[in-house]
């Protein structure tokens, strides 16, 4: 059997940071006190494990905090959570991606200048949700071309994407939006990173007879990983979690076989998967 990596894969700037910095608090965490994730930190359960294990506590919400640090995960939250938080006196370890602070910043710079915002992506996905609270929660959220029906028509319009989102489907969005609004401002904020590793993963389904995708089954952007690959190798793509999951009765009918990985995968999880296949 080959195994190929894909030319990118695994860990996002994005992530990495949030990592390294949730650990440096916890090391470094010179008053006793506790320390909460608002959410998870990112969309992998060993990581998450890991942290829980090294004492974080992954909490929904402030409510009940009165004191301690709270780690702002790196898909971001709206700008209320950041005034509760200093208002009940928490150190705040902001680990919110770069990517998604630009995109924060947009909406809430083009909704005071009286714009309609549009986010295409997710609803229900922690980073537009976050995007929607920089803009007073009245962000149209737009899924799917079928949502642009319920768009009411708006002279001024400020479009943006969540960063996992696939390219084509925001540009068939926009393609529409522009149609129908007087004044339209496109902001294409899909992650290069993202957008790289999506490529990469059509480019080796292409070239090889089975793909395996590594990552969280929660997460979104190795979700769209999974939904690229199936598009080519509809029987021969397999999402797996980690090494456990690796079907060895399966993979050895195969004689390349590719591997990538989404963006909150880490890189001991990738190699240990390649590993066991290597073995085969």
């Amino acid at each position: 059997m080959k195994v190929i990596r894909a030319d990118v894969y695994g860990f996002c700037f994005g992530v990495e940071k949030a990592i390294d910095m949730a650990f440096d608090e916890i090391y470094t965490n010179t008053s006793n006190g506790p320390i909460y994730a608002l959410g998870q930190l990112i969309h992998n359960p060993q990581v998450i494990e890991k942290l829980e294990n090294a004492g974080v506590q992954i909490i929904s919400s402030l409510d009940k905090i009165t004191s301690g640090t709270v780690i702002i995960r790196s898909h971001g939250v709206g700008k209320e959570t950041y005034d509760i938080a200093t208002n009940q006196s928490l150190k705040i370890i902001d680990t919110t991606c770069p990517f998604v602070k630009r995109i924060q910043k947009i909406a809430s710079q083009y909704v005071a200048k009286g714009y309609q915002i549009v986010i295409v992506g997710n609803p229900s996905h922690p980073e537009v949700v976050g995007i929607n609270g920089w803009c007073n929660n009245k962000a149209i959220v737009i899924n799917d071309e079928k949502d642009l029906i319920n768009m009411h028509k708006a002279d001024k319009v400020c479009v943006v994407a969540q960063t996992t989102i696939e390219a084509i489907k925001f540009d068939s969005i926009c393609k529409v939006i522009n149609a129908c609004s007087n004044e339209v401002k496109i902001f294409h904020t899909i992650c290069n990173a993202t957008a790289n590793r999506q490529k990469a993963a059509k480019n080796l389904a292409k070239n090889v007879e089975a793909i395996i995708v590594i990552g969280g089954y929660n997460s979104s952007n190795t979700s769209k990983l999974v939904g690229i690959c199936k598009e080519i190798r509809p029987k021969t793509t397999y999402h797996i979690e980690t090494v456990k999951d690796v079907n060895v009765l399966e993979m050895i009918k195969y004689e390349t076989v590719g591997v990538t990985a989404g963006a909150s995968t880490p890189s001991q999880t990738i190699e240990a998967v390649i590993c066991k296949l290597n073995n085969l």
